[in-house]
């Protein structure tokens, strides 16, 4: 049996309406407007705020939308791949809670935790269920409620991240579009730069690690975004040689929304025009899991059937790597 192709067929994000900015943060640590614009390019992020609100409730917004937009009924979707580091609870997975609160009820589920590399895991993934035959519509979710395990006291990560979610249908075709080759890394190693202490099996939650708020995420910054620039640059390289692409050939650079230095860095080290690369991290910050997705919505309009797009990020752990995608539809 040939191998289908694997194509988004639509994709569709959702972030709350709280929006916390710089000034609003110039309140709360010690930092101000320009020092947070010039370090990272962000003006202002979206918090998901009231009583019990979750990364399901987020999704079920852009996930619903979707359906909408792709005519999908809930009972056709068979699968539903979950990207997040801020799941509902520990267990069950978020994308079961998903499935639940949506009615998809011939759809099973599962969590994909890969940091900020997890939707570029989650999509290509979702591409082997749909290239095999074994499954004809697949919802890969990005999304994360980072305010959930942000400590609001530590200048240096409270003004990076926000909370925010995207989603694509993956659907079968004969034609050459879809999804077409991915470059996936990890290093273990790179887990003392970027990591929440407490909560895990090797440290549980305690009276004790809450009053140290080891509950939070800790990044040491300078490590990370070496890491970052050297891993993206090199995987994109690593792509478009073994598929005899140039950068010419790719029509738009998709990078996961960390840091506007970042972002600016690995479009100079391929002399990729800026013009080309999606940024949307000054209003949103960093939604972890949800920035490619976030992106591919915001600019689905300027997006043309066979257009190649790479899909790249850089997550704790480390993870990385990079994807090429051939856009499988008009522009709407």
């Amino acid at each position: 049996m040939s191998l289908l192709n694997a194509a988004i067929t639509g994709v569709q994000g959702w972030v709350p309406e709280t929006v916390l900015s710089n000034q609003d943060l110039e309140k709360m640590v010690d930092t101000n407007d320009e020092w947070i614009r010039s370090r990272t390019g962000i003006i202002e992020r979206r918090i998901l705020k009231g009583k019990g609100k979750a990364t399901s409730d987020m999704a079920v917004e852009a996930v619903d939308r979707l359906l909408k937009k792709t005519n999908t009924t809930k009972e056709e979707v068979e699968l539903v791949i979950f990207a997040t580091v801020t799941p509902d609870k520990v267990m069950p997975d978020t994308a079961n809670t998903l499935c639940d609160k949506l009615g998809l009820v011939n759809a099973f589920g599962y969590d994909l935790k890969a940091a900020c590399s997890g939707f570029i895991y989650a999509i290509t993934t979702a591409s082997q269920f749909i290239r095999t035959g074994m499954y004809k519509k697949v919802i890969v979710v990005g999304a994360d409620k980072m305010s959930s395990i942000i400590d609001y006291q530590d200048r240096a990560t409270c003004i990076i991240f926000g909370d925010g979610c995207g989603a694509v249908m993956l659907e079968p075709t004969e034609e050459n579009v879809g999804f077409q080759d991915a470059v996936l890394k990890s290093d273990g190693s790179g887990r003392q730069f970027l990591y929440i202490k407490a909560g895990g099996s090797q440290n549980p939650t305690t009276e004790e690690s809450a009053r140290l708020r080891e509950q939070y995420v800790f990044q040491d910054g300078r490590p990370v975004f070496k890491a970052a620039v050297k891993g993206m640059t090199s995987t994109i390289k690593e792509l478009l040689q073994r598929n005899n692409l140039k950068k010419e050939d790719i029509s738009w650079l998709i990078p996961h929304q960390a840091n506007m230095r970042i972002i600016n860095s690995v479009a100079d080290m391929l002399d990729f025009p800026r013009e080309k690369v999606t940024v949307n991290i000054h209003k949103y910050g960093n939604t972890t899991a949800g920035t490619i997705p976030l992106c591919l919505w915001e600019w689905e309009n300027q997006f043309n059937k066979g257009d190649y797009i790479v899909l790249t990020a850089f997550g704790g752990g480390f993870t990385w790597g990079s994807v090429l995608i051939k856009w499988a539809y008009d522009n709407k």
